[in-house]
């Protein structure tokens, strides 16, 4: 990559991530970039997850639609499935009505499975009209600024997405969007590990 692309590589990460500009500088003369950790960390794959199969989940705290709060780390020792969503979503509203009948009705009461839908910067009103619009009762949260979502993509990627965790804490599948083929191999993953 010549130091132009670098520069810009370096650029639209810091950018993605919410670094400050002038924390990253390219060097010209030594074909160079400084890269913060921070950026490092952002780099992102093709659909816009930082994160990666193998990886320890990002801990959060997150406040239910009931108001509880719940944290990642407090459900080490469960399978997790984070679903990230929101009202404006089409795809979300196609998915979401699989997720609670092919997982979620199938789990609720498997003390070892927990289901989070984190929805993207919207109020507690739409959040729960959303919910009832859906059909879903799996618990949903709040996720205001997208700050839970930004510690798993790139801030400005888009949604459906969903996060398999295990019982230690690693993410073991990733999707996007929504595929049938995806989707049923998350289905299939999610019944063994809870077999």
């Amino acid at each position: 990559m010549n130091v132009c692309g670098m520069a810009f590589f370096a650029i639209s990460i810091l950018a993605c991530s919410g670094q400050k500009r002038g924390t990253a500088s390219a060097e010209t003369a030594s074909d160079s970039v400084e890269v913060t950790p921070e950026a490092v960390i952002a780099e992102a794959d093709s659909t816009g997850y930082i994160v990666r199969v193998g990886e320890t989940a990002p801990d959060f705290t997150i406040t239910l639609t009931d108001g509880k709060q719940v944290s990642l780390s407090s459900l080490r020792g469960k399978v997790v499935m984070l679903q990230f969503t929101a009202s404006w979503c089409g795809v979300c509203r196609k998915e979401m009505p699989f997720i609670e009948k092919d997982i979620w009705l199938k789990h609720k009461d498997n003390a070892g499975f927990a289901l989070i839908g984190i929805d993207r910067d919207e109020p507690l009103d739409k959040v729960l009209a959303f919910a009832k619009s859906t059909g879903v009762t799996y618990p949903l949260g709040l996720d205001p600024g997208a700050d839970i979502f930004a510690k798993y993509a790139l801030r400005e990627s888009g949604i459906t997405r969903n996060v398999l965790i295990d019982k230690e804490g690693k993410i073991v599948k990733l999707t996007r969007l929504y595929n049938e083929e995806e989707f049923a191999s998350l289905v299939r993953m999610i019944d063994e590990m809870l077999k």
